[in-house]
């Protein structure tokens, strides 16, 4: 099936021997609303930025609660503080995405950001006593916060409503080769060195992540675009004005709702899975796990910049549903299924759910809101529901497991898939029309 290509594309081909790159080509022509496109330089070094600074984050990922054991912390201890830092970036979303929206510069605040981020990995390092800790993980989660709506909200000003489909695809390719590449370099450096040099390795790596941001320049991110706002030219398809208008769209209402049972559904399946097999089998479980891991993020760096072509060419409602119908079969599976080969293989569904979602959740707040000049707010609205999914999702599934067992723990949050693909198809408008109108 041909795929239509948008507009505006983030392709980023050969360019002749020679040529500037800190130019835009000519060659590309112009971008939204007659603007030039951005320079491959920019294009670039946004592509770098989200590898490295998915490096950076993994660095605070299972590997917390390794090395605060290795320091005789107690579980109580590090539950407490993660607790901490989940607070923090629970409570965090919409003020950040609110502080993207009225910053003049998306790079500075990004650039801050991962400053805060690197001296945290630093202090984890240096000062493994709980209140240098807590203070890490606070400063680490109010960081995050603002720098997911950074990423959305530079993209959108580099390439416009309309190349959003293709860029975010882009972003999560290079987002998930960094998960796997920073979670086999951080691995091997705790086995071969210390759980404390996995902290020293995320603070070096937030050099490169701060170079590679610098590459992105500042003149070629429109501010007005990046938070939202229609240009005059495009006022009459851009029907949010105001703060007002924008939560009174249904659309966002619906989706953050959507959002909100993709998490319930989503954030506890593999903890669970995980807690089945350790049962069964200790020896072979992390194994196991580290490959239901990696399929995933395999499938997400290989499928979703196509994820962004069908987005443009199908819509977005098509999209929804594949994903959240991928999860539904999952959770079935995991209930049934019991040998650990087909339960990796199971997890392919799991990369087609983070790849659809990955790409599908920026770019339908940026549908929604653009226009608004509050798109980054938005993305902290939807921000905060998936925060709310997740955090109840780990406590109602486990709670089902012990009371009914997993089967029906599995088989309940499979239920809340089905519930969010039937909310998508029956209130959830197609967004994608009005961009194509932008």
């Amino acid at each position: 099936m041909p795929i239509a290509r948008p507009s505006i594309s983030s392709d980023q081909g050969a360019e002749p021997h020679g040529a500037d790159e800190s130019r835009p080509d000519p060659a590309r022509g112009h971008g939204h609303a007659g603007k030039p496109a951005p320079s491959r330089q920019s294009l670039r070094g946004l592509d770098w930025f989200i590898f490295f600074l998915a490096d950076v984050q993994t660095g605070f990922g299972p590997f917390i609660a390794v090395y605060l054991t290795t320091q005789k912390w107690t579980q109580a201890q590090i539950g407490l503080v993660l607790s901490i830092g989940g607070l923090v970036g629970l409570i965090g979303q919409m003020p950040g995405g609110a502080i993207i929206d009225a910053a003049k510069s998306e790079r500075r605040v990004a650039g801050l950001a991962i400053a805060a981020i690197g001296c945290s990995a630093l202090a984890y390092a240096a000062w493994p006593i709980f209140p240098v800790v807590a203070g890490a993980a606070t400063l680490h989660a109010a960081a995050s916060c603002v720098l997911g709506p950074a990423i959305a909200a530079i993209s959108l000003g580099l390439v416009g409503p309309r190349g959003m489909a293709e860029r975010l695809g882009r972003n999560a390719r290079f987002a998930s080769l960094g998960n796997g590449v920073a979670a086999a370099v951080m691995g091997t450096c705790g086995y071969l060195l210390s759980s404390r040099a996995v902290f020293l390795v995320t603070f070096i790596l937030a050099f490169p992540t701060l170079i590679a941001l610098s590459r992105i320049r500042e003149h070629e991110i429109d501010v007005a675009r990046a938070h939202g706002r229609a240009d005059l030219e495009d006022r009459e398809v851009a029907r949010l004005s105001n703060l007002l208008g924008l939560l009174r769209q249904r659309a966002l209402l619906v989706f953050a709702l959507g959002v909100f049972l993709l998490q319930l559904a989503n954030a506890a399946m593999l903890p669970l899975m995980a807690g089945v097999v350790t049962t069964k089998s200790s020896e072979w479980a992390p194994m196991l796990i580290a490959f239901c891991i990696v399929v995933p993020q395999a499938i997400v760096a290989l499928t979703s910049p196509s994820v962004g072509a069908l987005a443009q060419q199908w819509g977005r409602r098509p999209l929804l549903m594949l994903g959240f119908a991928a999860l539904a079969i999952r959770g079935v599976l995991f209930a049934v299924v019991h040998d650990p080969y087909v339960l990796v293989v199971v997890q392919i569904f799991d990369g087609v759910t983070a790849a659809v979602f990955a790409v599908m959740i920026p770019l339908t707040v940026a549908d929604v809101a653009f226009g608004s000049g509050h798109f980054n707010l938005a993305q902290g609205i939807v921000g905060t529901a998936s925060g709310i999914g997740g955090s109840l999702s780990t406590v109602i599934a486990g709670f089902a497991s012990d009371q009914y067992g997993s089967l029906t723990a599995f088989m309940g949050l499979s239920g809340v898939a089905l519930t969010g693909l039937l909310l998508i198809a029956l209130l959830m408008p197609e967004t994608g029309q009005r961009v194509r109108r932008v």
